[in-house]
């Protein structure tokens, strides 16, 4: 009796640290798929990072060469001025007033240079500092990507709105605060906020088509931005693209899926490269 007693513990017990072994496994896969995911988010940065620091790298090679070539013309011409054995007062003022204009030229083209790379600078730090603040979010979701040298964050639709409407989600407000703070930390940027759409005609109570619904969604999220983060509104611009502006074909899901989204520009400082340009 005390042996089938003794049969049955042990059977128990083998059963208990079997269920705890298979709930401790569970649990370790479900935390290596997190982190494998927060790996790839990461992995998917750096790649961004590097393509753009190559663009940039690129960029400034091909300007460093047309300042070389520049250099050899003007080395090229001082020699040809050289070689000529007589010139008058005039021919030599002239000469001298060449000169210096090529010069600077030179001088100039190194300034453009220099406000470039900070400008390229800054941008790279800004998407970082972005992506930094939002945190490890679905790709589907949120995009933050430089292009052309402008900084964008793309927001999908489905995270600011329900169908058809312009009010924002509570869930979404969380997500522009993050973009905010990092906003209000360059008091020396504007940006424009647009609301994109798909191609499906829409049309409801006071919306007239796509293109007001698009506006609409831009002034609710710039709204937010100036009463509940305090970003100056005369830093904002609403703009409302409608369905003009798509980023893939608005014939799959996929696609408007994908072209509905709010978009914000980090507008380019151009004033700072006219101010160069007119004290040159």
């Amino acid at each position: 009796m005390k042996f089938k007693h003794i049969v049955l513990f042990a059977v128990a017990a083998l059963c208990m640290v079997s269920c705890v072994s298979s709930k401790k496994m569970k649990e370790e896969k479900a935390r290596y798929a997190k982190l494998d995911s927060a790996y790839g988010q990461q992995k998917k940065w750096h790649d961004d990072c590097m393509d753009s620091a190559r663009l940039y790298q690129a960029m400034i090679g091909v300007l460093r060469d047309r300042l070389n070539d520049q250099k050899t013309t003007n080395e090229q011409m001082v020699n040809h001025m050289k070689d000529l054995s007589v010139l008058s007062g005039s021919q030599s003022e002239s000469i001298n007033k060449f000169l210096a204009t090529m010069g600077a030229k030179d001088a100039y083209i190194k300034d453009m240079q220099a406000a470039m790379a900070r400008k390229d600078s800054m941008n790279m730090a800004l998407m970082m500092n972005l992506k930094g603040a939002i945190g490890n979010m679905d790709d589907k979701d949120i995009n933050i990507k430089i292009d052309k040298g402008v900084v964008y964050v793309d927001i999908s639709d489905k995270m600011l709105f329900k169908s058809g409407k312009y009010e924002v989600n509570n869930k979404a407000k969380e997500v522009l605060g993050k973009v905010a703070k990092v906003l209000l930390a360059h008091p020396e940027i504007d940006f424009m906020v647009e609301g994109h759409t798909d191609s499906i005609a829409f049309k409801e109570g006071l919306l007239v088509d796509n293109w007001d619904l698009s506006a609409k969604r831009a002034t609710s999220v710039i709204r937010i931005l100036q009463k509940e983060y305090g970003i100056p509104a005369g830093r904002m611009t609403a703009a409302g693209r409608g369905q003009y502006k798509p980023l893939m074909s608005n014939v799959t899901e996929e696609g408007r899926a994908a072209n509905r989204r709010t978009r914000i520009v980090i507008l380019p400082a151009l004033d700072q490269f006219f101010d160069l340009m007119d004290k040159k």
